[in-house]
């Protein structure tokens, strides 16, 4: 199922197919594929270079690492993200390599890899929902994720599935609702914060 975004003004294909669906087909995600996703965001950019961003990632071929990874997230989204066949964990360095200052770009800079790689993957058929519904302090217990980093969203993806499967009357509402963002007049300003540029009220 794809649920392209109503635009309001040209934008590349892949930025309209994205979304975020909660049925997943259990259809293996190949090696390949993997490596396509990650290679992906590899190429992000990032402040000076750093690529502060990491990922823990387990496949259901690996059953008892996947269950470890499942058991971070929060219940409602077990209960869904269950059927995907990858799930991920994206993680960002709070420290600069170069002079251990913090970088408080770092959270900024693991969203544009983890954007790269969620395109790839819509360009490649597959699907990826983010989620905040996790516990961070359980990945770091699990996963010995030190103190100079910080656990950023847990990753479901896969091909997308039948809504009808979902357990969640919430979940199964949430494939077919139309899809909405803010009008460019709440949030492009300019002369002063809040003050819309008049570009966005064209």
């Amino acid at each position: 199922m794809e649920k392209p975004a109503p635009a309001n003004h040209p934008v590349h294909d892949l930025i309209l197919r994205r979304w975020s669906p909660r049925a997943f087909d259990d259809r293996e995600v190949t090696d390949g594929e993997l490596l396509s996703l990650f290679e992906a965001a590899r190429w992000a950019p990032s402040c000076f270079n750093e690529q502060p961003w990491s990922f823990l990632v387990a496949t259901k071929k690996d059953a008892r690492e996947y269950e470890r990874l499942l058991s971070c997230l929060v219940e409602f989204n077990q209960s869904w993200a269950k059927t995907a066949p990858v799930l991920m964990i994206s993680i960002a360095h709070l420290q600069f390599q170069r002079n251990a200052k913090p970088n408080r770009h770092g959270v900024h800079d693991v969203g544009l890899a983890v954007e790269n790689m969620v395109l790839q993957a819509t360009s490649m058929g597959l699907f990826v929902h983010q989620m905040a519904g996790f516990d961070a302090d359980k990945v770091r217990e699990l996963y010995g994720v030190p103190e100079t980093h910080e656990p950023v969203a847990a990753i479901a993806l896969g091909r997308p599935g039948d809504a009808a499967k979902l357990e969640s009357e919430k979940a199964r509402q949430g494939e077919t609702e139309p899809r909405e963002r803010k009008p460019l007049d709440a949030f492009v300003f300019t002369g002063s914060w809040g003050k819309t540029s008049p570009l966005a009220e064209a």
